[in-house]
Order: C-alpha cells, then sequence, then structure tokens
C-alpha cells in the first residue's frame, strides 16, 4: 500500500471506524485512542496490507482492539445471564431512537457488535466473521439472538409510537 492509498484509507474509512466503536463503548476519548491504534497497526503493516483489503482489516482491527480494552475494564455478560424481564421497556415512549439505543446498551458486547455491524454499517455475513473472528454462524446466532432481545425489550411498536 502507497503513502496515498494509507492516506485515502484514512479519509474514507475514520468516520465510520469511529461510529461504530463509539456506538460500542459510549466513550469519545476511548473510541478516539482505538481509531488512533488501529491506523497505527496499519501503518506499522502497510507494506503488507493491500488497499483492496484494508477496510476490512481496518474494522477487524477496530474490533479486536475494542474488545481488548473492554476485557481489561469488565467481564462481558452471556446471553444466558442477562433477564430480559428486568430489562424489558413497559411504559409508553415515544422516542424511539431513544428506546433502540437504550435497548442496544443492554446486549452483551459480541450481539451488539455484530447487530451494528450488519444493520448500522451494513456489512454481509461473511465480512462480519472475518472482522469478528467468529464463524459465519455463530454471527448469525448472535444477531438472531440479539435480535429476540432487542424484540422483547422494545415490545410492539404500537406501545412506542
Amino acid at each position: 500500500m502507497t503513502v496515498e492509498e494509507y492516506n485515502k484509507s484514512v479519509d474514507d474509512y475514520s468516520d465510520g471506524l469511529y461510529r461504530f466503536v463509539l456506538k460500542n463503548i459510549k466513550d469519545k476519548d476511548k473510541a478516539k485512542d482505538i481509531i488512533q491504534d488501529t491506523y497505527e497497526k496499519l501503518w506499522i503493516k502497510v507494506e503488507t496490507v493491500t488497499y483492496e483489503k484494508v477496510k476490512s482489516y481496518l474494522f477487524s482491527t477496530a474490533y479486536h482492539t475494542m474488545i481488548d480494552v473492554i476485557r481489561k475494564e469488565t467481564r462481558i455478560t452471556g446471553f444466558d445471564e442477562v433477564n430480559a424481564d428486568k430489562h424489558s421497556h413497559l411504559e409508553q415512549y415515544s422516542d424511539l431512537n431513544e428506546v433502540l439505543h437504550e435497548a442496544i446498551d443492554k446486549l452483551p458486547e459480541v450481539q451488539r457488535s455484530v447487530i451494528l455491524l450488519r444493520d448500522y454499517e451494513g456489512y454481509s455475513y461473511r465480512e462480519i466473521s472475518e472482522i469478528t473472528g467468529l464463524s459465519e454462524p455463530q454471527v448469525k446466532v448472535y444477531i438472531y439472538r440479539g435480535r429476540m432481545f432487542l424484540k422483547k425489550y422494545i415490545g410492539s411498536v404500537e406501545t412506542l409510537v
């Protein structure tokens, strides 16, 4: 990869990377640090990463760096440990966006990441598998479980509107 291609990758992908990391960790400073670390790792491997593969490399590296930061701070909660009834939203409220973000925050880390990659960033199951290091069936299962949790948490759309 040339220096021009590296600079183009910063222009093309840094905003999407930042949004993805920020949605997961909710800390602007940590998100900026993770993105900076990601681009530093790319610079170190600039000779071995081709421009065609740079987007996948950046999202994979950012994802793994983010997971490392999260693991240092807290233990990842498994889906089976989440009590959906405890976190359900029953009262009527009209700001669907706020309720959705609140629900996404309650998902276990892996489910939140794959749902954000799929539904917010538009990646395919195969691309998410490459980014996260999970198998495609695992990605599909985590997305399904996450969506079921969100559906149960939010309830029917009619109660929100």
